[in-house]
């Protein structure tokens, strides 16, 4: 920062923050709107919207954002986005699941490749990653809320395939028993912090430092595209 007054190093970061935090404001509005498009425009019985408008509120989302999300379903008619997954392998055995959500499938697929072959990462064909992993629901509560015995005992009545207890409660579902095991839960627990269906690696590997920070340095560059819903990884 040398030659830089500190209010100028504040307000550059703070540029970032806001750019970062548009980005993601973007993301989730996107999701809630496709949601919403594709089932009811009422999260009670729409459980795809619930979980969106949930995953916005935990990121501070403004009430006023989530309702035109909602509403560009409405206006959007003609405007498609297709959800589109994309493999990629890096030199250092980390392997990388890409999800995205886009309105142009040649824009979304060629940015996601330039980002790739900058940083040597190749992009395999369907099927060449996914194998390593798989598919699950994700739900994950505050522990304020219930003891960990207490939440152990209400996620297994509930159908969750496991759960842990660490800086939060976590439970993990089958795929198809996501929003069924998400509802049950919500009826114990006001506190969920977040949910969603993940890819988990069945042998995550142990990677040094070095090609650790790599690897996240390359998921950092791809999160800044607006067509990146989220990215996977099978590291640690």
């Amino acid at each position: 920062m040398a030659g830089h007054s500190h209010w100028a190093g504040i307000k550059h970061k703070k540029g970032r923050q806001d750019k970062q935090r548009s980005k993601t404001f973007t993301k989730l509005s996107r999701e809630i709107t496709v949601a919403a498009k594709l089932g009811s425009k009422d999260p009670d019985s729409n459980p795809r919207l619930r979980t969106a408008i949930q995953n916005a509120k935990q990121f501070n989302m403004p009430k006023d954002n989530i309702e035109r999300a909602i509403q560009k379903s409405e206006i959007s008619i003609d405007q498609n986005f297709e959800n589109i997954t994309y493999e990629a392998l890096i030199p250092n055995k980390a392997m990388l699941i890409i999800e995205s959500l886009t309105d142009n499938k040649n824009r979304s697929v060629s940015s996601i490749r330039t980002i790739l072959q900058k940083n040597s990462v190749r992009m395999v064909p369907e099927g060449s990653v996914l194998h390593n992993f798989f598919r699950c629901g994700v739900i994950q509560l505050d522990k304020t809320d219930l003891t960990d015995e207490k939440f152990l005992e209400i996620a297994a009545e509930c159908g969750a395939k496991d759960c842990t207890s660490y800086s939060v409660h976590e439970a993990t579902t089958e795929m198809e028993d996501f929003y069924k095991v998400k509802s049950m839960l919500e009826n114990h627990s006001s506190k969920i912090l977040y949910s969603g269906l993940e890819w988990r690696a069945f042998n995550p590997v142990e990677l040094n430092e070095a090609d650790k920070e790599n690897v996240m340095d390359i998921i950092s560059q791809l999160d800044e595209d607006d067509d990146v819903q989220r990215v996977f990884t099978n590291l640690k």
